[in-house]
């Protein structure tokens, strides 16, 4: 079982859910959500996609309305692996 890091104030609404379902799995080690920013497109859900791969795992956008969040998740998991997770939990 994974930890989440929860060293941040505020998150995007509704993503801790999502992330505690995910540290469940045995092959992810930490998720960190990290940066919050504002975005121009809107999303009127929250999504989670991968965006790019890290020392130690993959770099994950997190976005609902008009803000996105960066989310860290060190890991085991192969990319399919991982975004077939996430499409699971994003539904």
């Amino acid at each position: 079982m994974g930890r989440l890091v929860l060293n941040h104030s505020t998150n995007i609404e509704g993503l801790i859910p999502i992330l505690q379902k995910l540290a469940l799995n045995n092959n992810v080690k930490t998720i960190t959500p990290a940066v919050i920013s504002r975005v121009r497109g809107r999303s009127s859900k929250l999504i989670i996609r991968l965006s790019v791969k890290t020392i130690n795992g993959y770099k994950a956008i997190a976005r609902k309305g008009k803000t996105a969040q960066e989310v860290f998740i060190s890991t085991d998991l192969s990319k399919d692996e991982l975004k077939e997770m996430l499409e699971i939990y994003n539904n």
